[in-house]
């Protein structure tokens, strides 16, 4: 089901909606409450172990997506709000709900992102892509699960080559995509094996090498980008033209994940095997402000972190269950929570509600002749968590129950 033809995507300027309305201000001094857990339907028979891979909100907040070890994709549409403040996702083993939908993929997931003005309301636009390997770009219908087209990169072989990163371009028309000491970028509305090819190793003392393992485009219309790569390297670029403007070294692992600020003066990245998420200041780009800790100095794993829909504070997972929230104004450690007992790999604020979303899990090796005793898992691993928070105008917090106690058996 690889379509040719052109692709028909509604403009940017026909889905932006006013918000007057004033972004959540979120309490971080008061612990969340799970509102909805999730575990049961990522267990498989032949994979006991399907461990989270990473977890995003759509941009218009109706739905998130998972991604897992199994190879799967999965939406899950929450219910209204006036359901949702009468539930409490500690009160039973069982998942709150079902995937809405459940996509699978051929080979482990790289990468996934949203389209950027996509709407459950507007078939046209509700669409993600993904990166597998071994296969091309693939762009997935999120209305009916259905894989709308691809998008096929070849080597020198005449062979497809895997992207290892992927994201849309802030205007929603192109494709951008990570390969080895390259990007290709591909015409949202031309699938096929027609994209640009820009190399990031211009020579020995310039440029970028490794893998670009990391995309995200600056949010305040400056038209930078930035790339991370496998090579410890974050590389910022023009992306009118690809032109390296600078590259900022001080990652100790592969860069895993990059961010820019709400107001696009500042970027975060964070690394495999590094514990620290490194902030800079894209204007001056000379040293690092200030790090943030995170337990993964031990993993290779992806660790996705976000920031809150105000800008000022910034979420991680880690290693440890726990997430840690900043304070992007200072640098400064906020507060922390119990999220699961296992891995937290991915954090997601909610675009405009007072939601986040955790997923968790890693890779656990068992020898054969043990069984499956090592992986008599509890609730609260391998496991997705939407979490309510308070915000800043609620005067009745402290007779809220607090986050339970994840230490118990489940």
């Amino acid at each position: 089901m690889e379509a040719e033809e052109e692709l028909q995507v509604a403009s940017p300027i026909q889905n932006c909606v006013s918000t007057d309305y004033s972004l959540p201000r979120l309490r971080f001094d008061v612990p969340p409450h799970r509102t909805y857990h999730f575990r049961n339907q990522f267990i498989t028979p032949s994979n006991p172990n399907n461990f989270l891979k990473a977890v995003k909100w759509s941009p218009d907040g109706s739905c998130f997506l998972t991604t897992s070890d199994d190879n799967t994709l999965r939406i899950f549409t929450l219910p209204d709000s006036e359901t949702a403040t009468l539930l409490d996702a500690s009160q039973s083993d069982d998942d709150s709900f079902a995937a809405s939908l459940v996509m699978s993929e051929g080979e482990p997931i790289h990468d996934f992102c949203w389209y950027p003005y996509m709407s459950a309301s507007d078939p046209v636009t509700n669409v993600f892509a993904t990166t597998t390997r071994d296969h091309p770009i693939h762009l997935w219908d999120a209305t009916s699960g259905q894989l709308r087209c691809t998008y096929r990169a070849y080597d020198n072989m005449d062979e497809i080559t895997t992207a290892f990163s992927v994201a849309f371009n802030p205007a929603g028309t192109k494709i951008f995509a990570g390969y080895n000491k390259c990007i290709r970028m591909f015409d949202l509305h031309r699938p096929g094996r027609d994209f640009e090819l820009y190399s990031t190793a211009k020579d020995k003392k310039e440029g970028q090498t490794g893998i670009i393992s990391a995309i995200a485009f600056s949010p305040s219309h400056t038209g930078m980008l930035a790339l991370g790569s496998y090579s410890q390297t974050t590389g910022i670029y023009r992306e009118d033209n690809m032109e390296l403007l600078y590259v900022l070294h001080g990652q100790e692992g592969g860069i895993t994940h990059v961010q820019f600020s709400r107001d696009g003066n500042y970027l975060y990245t964070g690394g495999r095997k590094d514990p620290y998420i490194l902030c800079w200041d894209v204007r001056k780009a000379v040293d690092c402000v200030f790090k943030l800790y995170r337990s993964s100095e031990s993993t290779n794993q992806r660790i996705l972190f976000d920031i809150d829909p105000s800008g000022q504070h910034l979420g991680t997972g880690g290693q440890d269950g726990l997430v840690h929230i900043y304070n992007l104004q200072t640098g400064q450690w906020v507060s922390g929570f119990q999220a699961a007992l296992d891995t937290v790999n991915g954090f997601s604020f909610h675009p405009f509600l007072p939601h986040a979303v955790s997923s968790s899990g890693h890779r656990r090796f068992v020898i054969p002749d043990d069984g499956n005793e090592d992986l008599s898992l509890s609730g609260h691993e391998n496991c997705v968590s939407v979490w309510s928070f308070f915000l800043e105008e609620d005067s009745n917090f402290k007779d809220q129950p607090e986050s339970e106690n994840l230490d118990s058996n489940s």
